[in-house]
C-alpha cells in the first residue's frame, strides 16, 4: 500500500523508523526488532538507508521484513554518496521487491565534502525526478520545522520545500523537534505558501541523557525549558530518564493531536519497548 493512501483519510496515523545494522551478522537481530515493533500495529514503518557505510542491501532486507510482517514499508534513499547509476540500481531493486514507497533524501554533507562530478545528485528534488522516471512510487521528502541549517532564511527554506513538493513529493516527514509550537507555526507557514501535502511530525523519545546533545545537533531544534528540567532531575538515573522521556514524547504527541496534527512518526532508535510504551499510552486515541 502507498503511504499517500494511508495518509489521505485524515485519520490518526503513527509510524515508526528503524535503521539497518552496520554488519550483516546483526541482520537477524534487526529483523526481530521489526517483528516486535509490528505487534504495536504502526501505520507504516520506514527504514533508513546505508547508514555508517552499510550497503543498500541491508535496507532492502529490512524493508522486505517489514512487508512480510504485514506492515507497509517506506524505504529511505539517500543520494549524496551514491552515483546516479547506483541510485537507479537501488530503485529498480525496490521495484522488483514490491516496495512502493521511497523517502527521497540528499543526506547530510560532511565537513569539507566536495561534490565529485555530474554522476551524483546534489539535491533531493533531483533524486525525486529520477525516481519518478523509474517507476510508480509514492515519494516522500524531509522538512525542518526550525529551518534547514543550510538555508539563509525561513522564507528560502519554505520556497525550496515547495519546489520539492512540486517535483513530486507526496508527503513530508519532519526532522525531530521538541517544541510543538515551532512545528505548528511551521505547518501554518507551509499552508500559507501553498504546500498542501501531509506533513508528518517527527518525534524522538529521549530516553537517556547522552542522546540530547546529538539530537539537537542533528535536528537544529530548540529545547523547551520544561525538557531541560526533566534532564536536570532525571538525567543521572537511567531508568527514571527512560520513563520520563517516554512520558514526555507521549504527551508531546497528544498535544499535537489536540491541535489537529494527525500524522506522527516516531524515531524509535530500534527500541521496541519504547515504541510499545508510547503506543499503549495512545491506544484509545488511535484505535478508539
Amino acid at each position: 500500500m502507498k503511504v499517500s493512501e494511508i495518509l489521505k483519510n485524515n485519520e490518526v496515523t503513527v509510524s515508526f523508523e528503524i535503521f539497518p545494522p552496520k554488519q550483516w551478522d546483526k541482520i537477524e537481530h534487526t529483523k526481530e526488532v521489526v517483528r516486535e515493533m509490528s505487534k504495536a500495529r504502526p501505520s507504516f514503518m520506514s527504514v533508513t538507508y546505508g547508514a555508517a557505510g552499510t550497503r543498500s542491501g541491508f535496507t532492502q532486507e529490512i524493508a522486505n521484513e517489514i512487508k512480510d510482517s504485514g506492515i507497509t514499508p517506506l524505504s529511505h534513499l539517500t543520494c549524496l554518496t551514491s552515483t546516479k547509476k547506483k541510485v537507479d540500481e537501488v530503485v529498480c531493486e525496490l521495484k522488483e521487491n514490491g516496495i512502493e514507497n521511497i523517502l527521497a533524501l540528499r543526506g547530510d554533507i560532511p565537513e569539507g565534502f566536495v561534490f565529485p562530478d555530474k554522476q551524483y545528485f546534489r539535491y533531493a528534488y533531483e533524486l525525486i525526478n529520477e525516481i519518478k522516471e523509474l517507476g510508480d512510487f509514492c515519494i516522500g521528502g524531509a522538512c525542518y520545522p526550525e529551518t534547514h541549517p543550510e538555508s539563509k532564511s525561513k522564507k528560502e527554506d519554505i520556497e525550496n520545500l515547495k519546489f520539492k513538493v512540486e517535483c513530486g513529493a507526496e508527503f513530508l516527514t519532519s526532522q525531530m523537534f521538541f517544541d510543538n509550537e515551532k512545528f505548528l507555526e511551521f505547518k501554518e507557514d507551509c499552508l500559507a505558501a501553498g504546500i498542501n501535502v501531509p506533513i508528518i511530525a517527527g518525534i524522538m523519545p529521549i530516553t537517556n541523557a547522552n542522546q540530547i546533545k546529538r539530537s539537537i545537533e542533528l535536528s537544529n531544534s530548540s529545547v523547551p525549558k520544561k525538557f531541560f528540567k526533566i534532564m536536570e532531575r532525571f538525567g543521572d538515573d537511567p531508568k527514571s530518564m527512560k520513563q520520563a522521556g517516554i512520558v514526555y514524547a507521549t504527551e508531546q504527541i497528544i498535544d499535537l493531536m489536540a491541535n489537529g496534527v494527525n500524522n506522527i512518526h516516531i524515531y524509535t532508535m530500534n527500541k521496541p519497548e519504547v515504541a510499545s510504551h508510547i503506543m499503549n499510552g495512545l491506544s484509545d486515541i488511535i484505535y478508539g
